[in-house]
């Protein structure tokens, strides 16, 4: 029987099959904040819920404000207690980087994990 590669489990216990719901169940993320960039679709919207259930405080770094705003609602609704904030944060613009470090800069929140 051959068996694909990728799907056994490696040292960590995960498998490439294994979701970011199992990879981090039992962390109690609730002293963290963690900006996550792209998080107004797929895989920065997953992990910006992820996060947010593990009780970190989530900035969404995001250029679509409006889906940005369409992930918070539903993560709120999931996980009515999370923190999550949205910043407008276009990566391929310097001044928009710049302005997004100031204003994060300025709320006074460590920045625990970078995504």
């Amino acid at each position: 029987m051959w068996v694909w590669p990728f799907s056994r489990k490696g040292g960590s216990g995960f498998s490439s099959s294994s979701t970011a719901e199992e990879v981090t169940h039992g962390i109690d993320g609730t002293y963290l904040t963690a900006i996550v960039t792209g998080a107004s679709s797929g895989i920065g919207a997953e992990t910006a819920r992820v996060l947010a259930l593990r009780g970190v405080h989530v900035i969404m770094g995001v250029i679509d404000m409006i889906g940005a705003n369409n992930v918070k609602e539903a993560i709120l609704k999931q996980i009515p207690t999370a923190k999550v904030d949205i910043m407008e944060l276009d990566l391929s613009s310097m001044e928009s980087v710049r302005n997004f470090a100031a204003k994060f800069n300025s709320s006074g929140l460590p920045l625990n994990i970078l995504m």
